[in-house]
């Protein structure tokens, strides 16, 4: 993966960043667990150039940021995110096409990018880049009856967000081409988006309560350097068997010696709960990254005077 950036600028709390279309806050049980929230109550939270830059800055902070546990992502409202905002538009035509970066790619980049889990609490219909955005996420929670469509055949384009990449990997290759064949909306429960969702809710007003739920279980008892690898082996696995378990034996005989599967042994004979403090920048894991890294977003450096830039 892209090195973090040497210029993120992390606040004292995540209450009070300047955002306009997302929010942030610390999750009042666990401060460890950010809650993120689409913020465009009047336009159904509809994707835009600037929510990809905001959601591009808070990950990039998260990804650094060891008071970051774990992220929960919902919208505001009775729609989760209704895709791109049409009435705002997204024109190329600025860049050469070879230079061009898919908005909705980038925010799906830098949440398969950021070392801490996501769970995706959607708690109504999501399409387009509504929805795509939150395939890279760890767990996604949705109400049972929003809808969720993969529409671009039925708009002349074709699936982004690194969805092609994503979707048949969690769901097969069936159910995608299904999907992304008819570009029609399927209700959250429907057969087609089976693997999808870890839970579906009766309410919309349960998916946010039931998404905390699952985050408090996963910062309590989980190491998240464990999470995060277990994610990039699965993801960026060698393509055999045979790769896999040179690269799991690797791994795991460096793990022996971390502070992590210590406390993760010591806790569970003294029959108490773990206090795992490993991040992937204490814990010495040599094969790490296995696979060749893609810089797709050129990175910002501190300015001449050393000091990061807000």
């Amino acid at each position: 993966m892209p090195e973090p950036r040497n210029d993120v600028h992390l606040p004292r709390s995540y209450n009070e960043l300047p955002y306009t279309q997302i929010k942030t806050e610390h999750y009042e049980k666990d401060p460890s667990i950010i809650i993120l929230t689409l913020w465009r109550p009047k336009n159904h939270n509809a994707f835009t150039n600037t929510m990809m830059l905001e959601l591009e800055d808070a990950y990039q902070k998260f990804d650094v940021d060891d008071r970051v546990k774990c992220i929960v992502l919902t919208g505001t409202g009775r729609i989760f995110c209704a895709g791109a905002d049409l009435d705002v538009g997204f024109k190329g035509g600025y860049e050469p096409v070879n230079e061009h970066r898919d908005g909705g790619g980038r925010v799906t980049l830098a949440i398969h990018h950021c070392r801490k889990p996501t769970i995706g609490a959607l708690q109504g219909s999501a399409v387009g880049v509504g929805i795509t955005m939150t395939l890279p996420m760890n767990i996604r929670i949705a109400y049972k009856n929003a809808k969720i469509g993969f529409v671009f055949s039925r708009r002349g384009l074709v699936m982004e967000a690194c969805s092609s990449f994503f979707l048949p990997r969690l769901i097969g290759h069936s159910r995608a081409m299904t999907a992304t064949t008819t570009g029609s909306t399927y209700l959250a429960t429907d057969d087609v988006w089976s693997g999808l969702f870890a839970h579906t809710v009766d309410t919309p007003e349960g998916v946010l309560p039931k998404a905390l739920e699952v985050a408090e279980d996963v910062v309590k008892n989980t190491s998240a350097v464990s999470t995060y690898l277990m994610k990039e082996l699965m993801y960026r696995d060698t393509g055999s068997a045979e790769g896999q378990h040179l690269l799991d034996s690797r791994i795991l005989f460096e793990l022996f010696q971390s502070f992590d599967n210590k406390e993760g042994v010591q806790s569970f004979m003294e029959k108490r709960p773990a206090q795992f403090k490993g991040t992937m920048d204490n814990t010495t894991v040599s094969a790490y990254p296995w696979w060749k890294p893609i810089d797709v977003v050129r990175r910002p450096k501190a300015d001449t005077s050393g000091k990061p830039k807000i």
